[in-house]
């Protein structure tokens, strides 16, 4: 497989350090509010790594972190006079809710900064003793970054005005030092023991020890791909490889993958700019599988420029796919479809090359539509395109629902109700061979824009 690796800029071949293994952490959200498209953009295309190096034969270790401790966390505190426990853990089951919906896989290992302190404080420690790191008479303590040579050579970006403008804050030694342990500043101010005094963690440093922590091999490298949105490469992961390298000599990820922005009107999606799109009011219209389709169908390193008009041109590509599934309905056996399998696989190994991938579902669907016209009751033709269906569910995490619900979108439940009250009672009136009932109980049904069927298993119904 290759991959594009954010540190190199280029494509590589993917040698993890562990032969036939992957050790993937990906930075997860701060739970102070929903998550929005910026955050199913980054989850999506961490996924579709997992499940292709998965695919591929990886034994896959995935772990995705929550950050729970934070100013934003504690300004939400303030703001509602709800807890720490209460609002991280309500955002944390939002969050979890969200990406089930997205056709998201759970992470193996879902640490959180508040459960990982021990390891912070074994890593603030150890740059103490090392003397990367310094501690200010208010007791904050800060890395110092003039004592690492290798100081943005990961990304290169240390000439950003960032660096430049970074919150001077009085004793540090230099603009671009970071906190890595904020001292109580107050009554009000949320705090830890530690061995440096009541305080809590910096951000840059939770993701560090969580690493070592819970996935850390020892050697050159700690783990095979650190990844997470474009705009964590810096500073945040400038500063998680600076920590990790000058505490334990040891660079922190063998590659470094980021995925793009989502832009909303060509500007990058942010609560500041007022655009940010929460996952729950987009799921208030569109099923979870359409939105992922939508969110996948760009490649990953590229920005998205999220347009509802293009969600709907999308969902119409992925129509094609359950219509192909609608036509095999009800069967269970399978044959599986080595040529097909390969084919897609090869295009997702190709830095998860998603419009390569898509395309030979494209092809996929055209042909097999075409082979059931010729053959309508070819049943190892059959057979194949629902094994080849469920393979693209596996790897892509599209095509897995059913055939007949994925069209049933959009309506409330009240309706549904009345429609499958209506299905009973026709199907009631042809057992009792009262067809002039059944016939009227179908028109009734179109009607209100409902196509049934009548299958071995029962009838199936969808909206027109």
């Amino acid at each position: 497989m290759t991959i594009y690796d954010s540190h190199l800029k280029q494509k590589v071949d993917f040698k993890p350090i562990k032969e036939g293994e992957a050790r993937i952490y990906v930075c997860g959200p701060t739970v102070y509010d929903d998550a929005h498209l910026g955050h199913a953009r980054s989850s999506i295309s961490f996924d579709l790594l997992r499940r292709t190096l998965e695919k591929l034969g990886y034994k896959v270790t995935f772990v995705k972190n929550f950050t729970d401790i934070d100013d934003k966390i504690i300004n939400k505190m303030n703001q509602t006079g709800k807890s720490l426990k209460e609002i991280t853990e309500y955002y944390i089951d939002s969050y979890l809710r969200d990406m089930g919906a997205l056709n998201v896989k759970r992470a193996d290992i879902e640490p959180k900064a508040t459960e990982s302190l021990e390891a912070m404080f074994d890593l603030i420690q150890n740059l103490l003793d090392k003397g990367y790191a310094y501690q200010l008479p208010n007791g904050d303590i800060y890395f110092d970054v003039s004592k690492d040579e290798e100081y943005c050579k990961l990304s290169n970006k240390c000439q950003d005005d960032e660096v430049v403008h970074r919150v001077d804050t009085e004793g540090k030694r230099n603009p671009a030092d970071f906190a890595l342990w904020k001292a109580c500043k107050g009554e009000d101010d949320v705090c830890f023991d530690s061995p440096f005094g009541k305080g809590r963690p910096g951000w840059h440093i939770e993701c560090s020890a969580m690493i070592k922590k819970h996935i850390a091999y020892n050697g050159e490298y700690e783990i095979d791909i650190h990844g997470g949105g474009a705009d964590l490469f810096f500073p945040h992961h400038e500063n998680e490889e600076a920590q990790t390298h000058c505490a334990y000599g040891e660079h922190l990820a063998k590659y470094w993958m980021h995925n793009g922005f989502v832009q909303i009107n060509g500007e990058k999606m942010s609560k500041s700019l007022g655009n940010s799109f929460f996952i729950k009011d987009a799921l208030k219209h569109y099923p979870g599988e359409v939105l992922r389709f939508y969110l996948m169908s760009t490649h990953y390193r590229a920005p998205l420029n999220f347009s509802e008009e293009d969600l709907i041109a999308s969902k119409k590509r992925l129509d094609k796919l359950y219509r192909l599934k609608k036509r095999i309905y009800g069967l269970a056996k399978k044959q599986k479809d080595s040529e097909f399998e390969a084919k897609l696989l090869e295009a997702m190994s190709d830095d998860l090359n998603i419009s390569k991938a898509l395309a030979v579902v494209d092809e996929f669907v055209k042909e097999a539509n075409e082979a059931l016209d010729k053959n309508p009751k070819d049943k190892v033709l059959k057979q194949k395109i629902l094994s080849n269906i469920e393979f693209i569910n596996e790897l892509l995490g599209i095509g897995g629902s059913d055939a007949y619900e994925y069209f049933q979108a959009g309506i409330d439940e009240e309706t549904k109700a009345k429609i499958n009250e209506l299905i009973e009672k026709r199907t009631q009136a042809k057992k009792e061979k009262d067809f002039e009932t059944a016939d009227k109980i179908r028109d009734e049904l179109t009607s209100m824009g409902i196509q049934i069927q009548d299958t071995p298993n029962g009838t199936v119904w969808e909206k027109v």
